[in-house]
């Protein structure tokens, strides 16, 4: 059975720090990229970053960058969004997102977790 759990979201202030832990069931972590999605309240779900499978590289979008650091550990099946200098914006609730390198259009959700950033 393939299960996507996110956890580790809640309330911070302006400027805290939360990480965001995405554990896997069910199919090997290795042959996926993970990435990391948001949804704000009235808006579309947006892409935060990525780490691929091979050898670990990230890209993050420009809104992002310096602040929101992606991890992986394939023995444990969890990949990590480490969040710093939390903004307001970025209250929404977040997604992990599997997308297997093997089979093309195979990829697996979580059910999102919510991080609220008072201002």
């Amino acid at each position: 059975q393939v299960q996507v759990v996110e956890s580790g979201g809640g309330l911070v202030q302006h400027g805290g720090s939360l990480t965001l832990s995405c554990v896997t069931s069910g199919f090997t972590l290795d042959y996926h990229t993970i990435g990391w999605f948001r949804q704000a309240p009235g808006k579309e779900r947006e892409g935060v970053g990525c780490i691929s499978s091979s050898d670990n590289r990230t890209n993050y979008v420009g809104s992002v960058r310096g602040r929101l650091t992606i991890s992986r550990d394939n023995a444990k099946n969890t990949a990590y969004l480490q969040m710093n200098s939390l903004k307001p914006e970025d209250t929404a609730v977040y997604y992990c997102n599997a997308q297997s390198l093997v089979f093309r259009g195979r990829d697996f959700w979580g059910q999102g977790t919510q991080v609220t950033v008072s201002s």
